[in-house]
C-alpha cells in the first residue's frame, strides 16, 4: 500500500475545524477559532497547513515583521508526529519566509519541549534567551530561538 501524498498550502477557512482538533489536541493553551480567523486576516500573518492525502494533518504560521518571520505556531496532529511533517512544515515556512525578502527567523518554544528545539537546532536555530513565565497556562519559561541568513541558507 502507497503512502499518501503529503502536500504543504496555505491554510483557508475550510481548514479550520480540522486546525481546531489539531490545536485541541497539542496545545496546553489553545487558540480558539476567533484567533485563527483573525490571522487568516492579518496581511503580515503567513499560515499552512500540511496535508496527507485529504487530511489536514498538521500547521503552522508566522509573522512578516519588517525582515523578520515569527514562527507564531507549528503542529502536527499526535499520530503522524515523529514522520518529519513537523520538520518540512518549518523548511516551508522560512523558504516561503525567504521568498519574501526575510532575512532571519526567531520563535519561542516551551523549556520543556526538548524534541521541538532539537527539531529548531537542526535546522539552524540558535538558543539566545529565555523569557521568565511566559506561558500563562503553566508559568512556564519560553526559549527564544533565532536563525539568522535565512536568505543565504535557502537560496540553494
Amino acid at each position: 500500500m502507497s503512502r499518501p501524498r503529503v502536500r504543504i498550502r496555505a491554510m483557508e477557512e475550510d481548514d479550520l475545524p480540522a486546525v481546531l482538533k489539531i490545536e485541541e489536541k497539542t496545545n496546553p493553551s489553545p487558540w480558539s477559532e476567533r484567533s485563527f480567523r483573525s490571522e487568516l486576516s492579518n496581511r503580515d500573518a503567513h499560515y499552512f497547513v500540511v496535508e496527507c492525502g485529504a487530511e489536514v494533518v498538521g500547521f503552522g504560521g508566522y509573522w512578516a515583521i519588517l525582515d523578520e518571520a515569527h514562527i507564531t505556531t507549528v503542529a502536527i496532529a499526535p499520530p503522524f508526529q515523529g514522520q518529519g511533517l513537523g520538520r518540512k512544515l518549518v523548511e516551508h515556512l522560512l523558504t516561503d519566509a525567504s521568498q519574501r525578502g526575510i532575512t532571519c527567523a526567531t520563535l519561542e518554544v516551551r523549556a520543556s519541549n526538548t524534541r521541538a528545539q532539537t527539531l529548531y537546532e537542526r535546522l539552524g536555530f540558535v538558543a539566545s534567551g529565555l523569557r521568565k513565565r511566559y506561558y500563562a497556562d503553566t508559568r512556564e519559561d519560553a526559549v527564544v530561538m533565532w536563525l539568522h541568513g535565512l536568505r543565504a541558507e535557502r537560496a540553494g
